[in-house]
């Protein structure tokens, strides 16, 4: 008898542990994971403030309609400004029209393009393949001051205006998403994609060979190649003879080659590379850089807008000169320096914009 309770009692122990065990597994298996309760799931509405590109296939394309009579008015109204009337102008921008001929709409290269033309420009309407490219670009990022306020229809009319002046439709056409995919039949440079297979087809196999850094990783980058010495200033300053507007622009060649991709960055847009501004301070040099106001402001002299010396030289003496010009930085605005609009800056602090108020007020030095 004795012996048949200690059977049994070691028969259950037994169970006992093999349903911990399994109790212990099943709970193992279904345990939360540290991120599951990170986040939530996009909601379809955010995905589809996302979702806006169009594709060259033209899907994600809404329907509209519009027409080139329409986009001339758009287009004098809220384009002429920075691109020209005809689209020719290189004053802020390269020009988006020019270059491209009733032949190469035939044959979908732009012969301008080839080796040996050395034509002086390359235009927009020479470089692009997709119409798609274009109708998604105008959507999303123009007009420069105020992105994404074009209706629908007036981004198809914008485009139906600029394919008008490259002569892709004539003048009374009308450009809608029922007939853009025949425009793409006579874009001018349609067959002059390199196509890589690799980044096209998700099968494919990219030509990325870079392997990502765990540890002891570099924190400042250097320059792997500069001009010799001896032929650094052959041709003069090359930052003030290449492209003077935009974030990228040639070396200052005047100057000794810098040691450091960041004194790089800071020579090109024209001020010196930021000092470790004090405790509490804001280093509004630094600040101008990082927001790229340089892009179009030179600290001295006029370039897409006026100089910062010239601003401070305006509104000196003027009571309410801090108040008006945090203001203009903020909202942006376009007329006292020429017809060229000026982007708001609404993503800088209070602090950050008075800052930079306050420098030029104080002589932008």
């Amino acid at each position: 008898m004795k012996t048949m309770m200690m059977t049994a009692n070691k028969r259950f122990s037994h169970s006992l542990l093999v349903l911990a065990i399994a109790t212990f597994a099943l709970g193992s298996a279904h345990a939360k994971k540290p991120w599951e309760d990170i986040g939530r799931d996009a909601k379809p509405a955010e995905i589809a403030a996302w979702d806006i590109d169009v594709r060259p296939d033209f899907k994600g394309l809404p329907a509209g309609a519009g027409s080139v009579d329409r986009g001339t008015e758009v287009w004098e109204s809220k384009c002429a400004s920075c691109h020209g009337v005809f689209g020719e102008s290189n004053e802020v921008f390269t020009p988006l029209v020019g270059g491209t001929t009733a032949k190469d709409i035939e044959t979908g290269h732009v012969a301008n393009l080839l080796p040996g033309k050395n034509f002086p420009q390359r235009t927009t309407m020479m470089k692009v393949a997709t119409v798609s490219t274009l109708w998604d670009y105008i959507n999303r990022a123009m007009p420069w001051n105020a992105p994404k306020s074009l209706s629908t229809d007036d981004v198809y009319a914008v485009l139906a205006y600029l394919l008008n002046l490259a002569e892709v439709v004539p003048a009374d056409y009308v450009l809608s998403d029922k007939n853009i995919a025949d425009v793409q039949k006579r874009m001018p440079n349609r067959n002059g994609m390199t196509v890589y297979t690799p980044l096209w087809d998700v099968k494919g196999k990219g030509d990325v060979q870079n392997v990502a850094c765990m540890k002891n990783c570099v924190t400042e980058l250097t320059l792997g190649s500069s001009l010799p010495d001896f032929a650094r200033d052959a041709h003069g300053d090359i930052n003030k003879q290449n492209r003077i507007i935009g974030p990228v622009r040639g070396a200052v060649t005047t100057e000794p080659a810098p040691k450091t991709l960041n004194d790089s960055r800071a020579k090109v847009m024209g001020v010196a590379a930021p000092a470790k501004a004090e405790a509490g301070a804001i280093d509004v040099k630094a600040l101008l850089v990082s927001n790229s106001c340089t892009a179009c402001h030179g600290m001295k002299n006029k370039m897409v807008g006026p100089g910062f010396a010239e601003v401070a030289e305006k509104y000196k003496g003027q009571a309410d000169a801090k108040t008006y010009l945090i203001g203009k930085i903020k909202n942006g605005g376009a007329g006292v320096w020429g017809g060229i609009p000026m982007p708001g800056q609404p993503q800088l602090s209070d602090a950050e914009l008075a800052a930079i108020a306050g420098w030029i007020v104080d002589g932008a030095k």
